[in-house]
């Protein structure tokens, strides 16, 4: 069997990219079983309400919901089971500094196969007061109607 290469999405979390301010962002690998993998091979995932947590020196993923494989039989997963990140000690050891400060959170952006492994990209976020998330909305409406003004001038141009 051919090894397979690149990187396919499986979810992203675009409501976190709204809530939070992204500080940093880790790749992280995932400890899965069997059914886990192939049901995210079926593309079937949601990082909604995910978040992960740091616990005696360890980083565990919660509540992100990996639906249980069709054709599994007894030994199909728990759906929203939290599951252990795999992340380098020093990596480990920063997110503890840094997760203590006030406002401070590690939430997950995307979901994917890199050469053939699951990984996640988890974010060091703060969340956004309602005015940001407001200021965010109008600066992209406000980019959107610049480009689409630019646009219409580059046509008139050339007509």
């Amino acid at each position: 069997m051919a090894k397979e290469t690149g990187r396919k999405l499986i979810a992203q979390n675009k409501k976190a990219r709204h809530d939070y301010h992204i500080l940093d962002t880790y790749e992280a690998g995932l400890v899965l079983t069997g059914t886990e993998v192939k049901s995210l091979r079926q593309g079937r995932a949601s990082l909604v309400d995910g978040f992960a947590q740091l616990d005696g020196g360890e980083a565990w993923l919660h509540n992100v919901h990996i639906p249980e494989y069709s054709q599994g039989t007894w030994t199909n997963h728990s759906a929203r089971r939290r599951r252990k990140l795999l992340l380098h000690r020093t990596e480990i050891d920063k997110l503890v500094g840094k997760t203590q400060e006030t406002g401070h959170t590690l939430v997950p952006l995307q979901l994917y196969f890199k050469d053939g492994r699951a990984k996640v990209e988890i974010a060091l976020a703060k969340g956004k007061k309602d005015y940001d998330k407001r200021q965010t909305l109008r600066e992209k409406q406000d980019r959107r109607e610049s480009d689409r003004a630019m646009s219409a001038a580059r046509r008139r141009q050339r007509a």
